[in-house]
């Protein structure tokens, strides 16, 4: 097994992603993970401690996932970013709560919670639309997508139309927003 820690964070963004942060008390997460309350004090001070840790190892592995999408050289910088669009798809409409997004989970959760969680989320979210806009510029660089006057507001728009769809999917148990905004993406991406 894997150091108590990880298997911790582990345990919880699966609980996390399922009910959220707030529904899942500390007794189920102990219960869940096989450890004392002892060991979970050890490694986080306080459960916000933890919702901290919780979301910087979500967004250390979702940066480290964005290699194999945004990354890819080996792609064009529109199939780049249609590649990851529609992981973020496969992601959202997984039967596996714990392959679905946190920040689209949690973020109004613990936006008024959290002030320490929601720094963690924003400061994620940046290095997506920051990685998003290089995509975006590198694209209108080698013809793959049209030319933006404002790469980074391209990036934001398109991040807060797909973040939009997953709520939307979540609300309606319906997967037909992605297939809006993935239409929306590639009218915005144009070279035309």
């Amino acid at each position: 097994m894997t150091d108590t820690r990880t298997h911790l964070l582990t345990v919880g963004r699966g609980l996390a992603a399922q009910r959220g942060f707030t529904a899942v008390g500390l007794q189920e997460l102990l219960r869940a993970a096989a450890v004392p309350k002892g060991s979970f004090y050890h490694y986080f001070p306080s459960k916000e401690a933890y919702g901290c840790a919780l979301l910087e190892s979500f967004v250390k592995g979702y940066k480290a996932d964005l290699t194999h999408t945004l990354d890819n050289t080996a792609l064009s910088a529109k199939d780049r970013l249609l590649a990851y669009f529609s992981d973020w798809r496969l992601k959202q409409c997984s039967s596996r709560s714990e392959d679905r997004c946190l920040v689209v989970k949690l973020s109004a959760e613990v936006a008024d919670l959290s002030p320490g969680m929601s720094a963690i989320l924003q400061d994620g979210i940046g290095a997506i639309v920051a990685k998003l806009a290089s995509v975006l510029r590198q694209g209108a660089s080698d013809g793959s997508i049209g030319p933006t006057d404002d790469p980074e507001v391209l990036a934001t728009t398109l991040y807060q139309i797909w973040l939009g769809a997953s709520l939307m999917a979540s609300l309606a148990r319906d997967a037909s927003s992605f297939e809006v905004a993935m239409a929306a993406t590639e009218r915005l991406i144009s070279r035309s």
